[in-house]
């Protein structure tokens, strides 16, 4: 289980999509990033009670269906976590529409956000603070959520070790993305570990110099 500092991730990989929940925290207080599907959001439920965490938010990068369909799980077992996701989004959590899940046939939708979320904005856990991010592209608004003392950025699916999102569903622009990508993700310390909505652990470093979507090999 990594450990940066204060902050404590676990990850929880769900076996549908190959979609990477976090379970996060320093001290007792912790949040969890991108829910998906049963039984991913009891097993971290599961794993908040072992370790006696008080889960206090639901953190969402975007909105498309294979990061929220646990958040009704996660708030009715928690009724206190409140739900940060990004401003630009919120209709995707309550319409199943707009998340792309009732194309599928299977429409998902989760509680409404308590708390919309801008670019710039800072989130607090414990003692630590997370800054977010425009990785808009992938999705209309997406965030990625940056805490620079732990040195950790979760980028959803904006940013994916050797990869990026595909920009091809309502709302993407491959010209966007790679754009905040390189001005908002690209620019933080190397080191910065990448905590992505599918796949491993990566590090900016290796990004800026390994992912052939941002080191001059792929040709927009």
């Amino acid at each position: 289980m990594p450990t940066h500092g204060e902050l404590h991730v676990e990850v929880f990989l769900d076996s549908v999509f190959g979609e990477n929940a976090y379970l996060v925290w320093t001290g007792r207080d912790a949040w969890v990033f991108d829910p998906s599907f049963p039984p991913q959001p009891q097993r971290i439920l599961a794993a908040a009670r072992t370790r006696d965490l008080a889960v206090g938010g639901v953190v969402i990068t975007h909105g498309h269906a294979d990061h929220i369909a646990g958040v009704g799980a996660i708030r009715d077992a928690c009724p206190q976590a409140a739900i940060y996701a990004p401003r630009g989004e919120l209709d995707m959590l309550i319409d199943a529409h707009a998340n792309l899940s009732a194309e599928f046939g299977v429409p998902i939708v989760a509680p409404a956000a308590d708390h919309p979320v801008a670019p710039g904005d800072t989130l607090r856990l414990g003692g630590l603070s997370f800054r977010a991010l425009d990785v808009s592209g992938h999705s209309p608004g997406g965030l990625a959520y940056y805490c620079a003392a732990a040195g950790v950025v979760f980028t959803g699916d904006s940013l994916i070790p050797g990869s990026i999102g595909r920009t091809d569903f309502p709302g993407g622009s491959l010209a966007r993305l790679l754009g905040n990508i390189r001005d908002h993700l690209l620019t933080l310390p190397g080191e910065t570990v990448i905590y992505s909505g599918h796949g491993p652990a990566s590090t900016i470093a290796t990004e800026r110099t390994e992912n052939p979507f941002l080191n001059g090999e792929y040709d927009e």
